[in-house]
């Protein structure tokens, strides 16, 4: 399966930090209470003067700036200005991290950008008045090959511990020019983009706007919703957990609409009082959507496409109004091949790879994802249909084998869990290797019992002998990043929760256990 081609990307990073774009279009920052907004070309000359900042702060090409802050209009600036002078974003998560000047020292950094001082930190708030500066003069901007390097990304995988690899410009450029190709981003659109700026790919949505002429509005996930409604975007890009939450209170709107409004008309108008009235697609992506989700939104009149991608790949595969096909991930993009080897395991070759190896990695990490040039190994079980669609079918570590030998793929029985409202996420496990452990992460506070043990008998009865599920752990607390069970991109750290319920996986009383 294979759609790599020989043709070079548009040199979208060049193109943007060489001259301002077209006006007309905006930058929206939003928070609980307000939502501030900026021209394209006010941000393209404010992102100069913090680079001219950046480079009486003695930041050179290929220097490394940090960013420790939640979205925001100086996450942009920051971000922009490195662009334009070459150094390499190295983007943190506030979830995850501290503003210790020690950051600094692991991971080689210039500068970091904080709230806070001391060495090596500089404030976050002295960034606007830097971009206020109207006597700095901006330098000349760098150009960029294709295998230059922007960013350095930290990615915490399936084990937490953060490990690093930096981002290629040609990945960036062909992503984008692909994402483009299909979805045509155009004068009309504006991006919500609420996950973090950390996360390079959410950058991706910034670089679109000022090269391919819309808007693109931030925010945190804490003011999403409410930005939503402010706003009406066009385009809104989410994880699945996400649309699921968005889901449930669209249910409960449409629970308490009239017996004389019908109810297709009752689904319609509760997704437009979440969503506004101007969505034209939804994108997600990072973790698998459970299938009643995306049933729900293309029943609402919001289509929703799902996708495929790592941190070590970029975007593979996308579903798109061209190629969609419910339950699978889509049709690989320019540039990509996707390989299914013997094992079942895909692997992505890539034209303009993002990265060859990890930085701050264990011994054999990078060997075992990277096993030669451009090709990487995702770990993740998939298949395709004759007609070129990618399925993902679950992770090769996630596969567990029981001791009659036989292998049980977990993520079907897992999202058959999540389909109850009751159930948020759940991670199965196999303590003495002859029967499944599921914890779950319940929806509300307080757990609904009831509806959780009806979920397990309904998932059950829907699966073989192998598969059956003996004892559901309710977690404590919801599994969130801030307490360490979710990644960044909302994917539950199995290892961290196998940790944490240690005693109420391998205690054998009760078919559902209450934390």
């Amino acid at each position: 399966m294979t759609t790599l081609e020989t043709r070079i990307p548009d040199g979208l990073l060049n193109a943007i930090i060489a001259a301002p774009p077209e006006p007309g279009h905006r930058l929206r920052v939003a928070r609980l209470d307000k939502t501030e907004e900026f021209e394209l070309r006010e941000v393209y000359e404010m992102a100069g003067r913090v680079a001219r900042a950046l480079t009486d702060l003695g930041v050179r090409r290929g220097d490394r700036v940090g960013v420790l802050a939640p979205n925001c209009l100086e996450w942009v600036l920051l971000d922009l200005a490195a662009l334009r002078v070459g150094a390499v974003t190295v983007g943190f998560d506030p979830a995850k991290f501290d503003a210790d000047p020690a950051l600094a020292v692991r991971y080689g950094l210039a500068v970091l950008f904080a709230d806070g001082d001391g060495d090596r930190v500089h404030p976050l708030t002295d960034v606007r008045a830097l971009a206020a500066d109207r006597d700095a003069v901006a330098p000349k901007p760098v150009r960029y090959e294709p295998k230059d390097v922007t960013t350095l990304k930290l990615t915490s995988g399936s084990t937490g511990e953060p490990k690093g690899m930096t981002a290629s410009v040609g990945s960036i450029d062909a992503g984008i020019a692909a994402v483009q190709e299909i979805f045509r981003h155009g004068t009309d659109d504006d991006l919500f983009v609420f996950l973090p700026l950390a996360v390079l790919q959410q950058r991706y949505w910034v670089y679109s706007a000022f090269r391919h002429g819309h808007d693109v509005t931030l925010s945190t996930y804490e003011a999403a919703f409410p930005t939503l409604r402010r706003v009406a975007p066009t385009v809104v890009m989410g994880v699945p957990g996400f649309f699921a939450t968005a889901k449930a209170f669209i249910e409960r709107q449409v629970a308490r609409t009239g017996p004389e409004t019908p109810p297709s008309e009752a689904l319609a108008q509760g997704a437009r009082r979440v969503f506004g009235d101007r969505v034209r697609y939804l994108w997600t992506g990072s973790a698998p959507a459970a299938e009643d989700v995306l049933r729900f939104f293309t029943d609402a009149g919001l289509p929703i496409y799902e996708g495929y991608g790592l941190n070590e790949t970029c975007v593979v595969t996308k579903n798109h109004p061209g190629a969609h096909r419910q339950g699978s991930v889509g049709k690989v993009l320019p540039h990509k091949e996707v390989l299914i080897g013997d094992d079942g395991v895909v692997s992505v070759r890539s034209r303009f790879p993002v990265c060859d190896r990890y930085e701050f990695a264990p011994p054999g990490a990078s060997e075992r994802v990277f096993p030669e040039p451009d090709l990487v190994r995702t770990g993740d079980l998939g298949e395709v249909d004759d007609d070129g669609f990618l399925y993902i079918k679950g992770r090769a570590d996630d596969v567990i084998v029981l001791e009659n030998g036989r292998k049980v793929v977990v993520r079907p029985v897992e999202d058959h869990m999540r389909t109850s409202p009751a159930i948020a996420e759940c991670v199965l496990f196999c303590p003495a290797q002859s029967y499944l452990v599921a914890v779950v992460s319940p929806a509300s506070r307080p757990a609904d019992e009831a509806a959780i043990t009806e979920q397990l008998t309904r998932t059950n009865a829907a699966f073989g002998a192998d598969e059956q599920i003996r004892k559901v752990v309710v977690a404590d607390e919801p599994f969130s990043s801030a307490n360490g069970l979710l990644t960044s991109q909302f994917k539950p750290l199995r290892s961290r929760i196998a940790d944490r319920y240690h005693d109420e996986i391998h205690d054998d009383q009760g078919s559902v256990h209450v934390c």
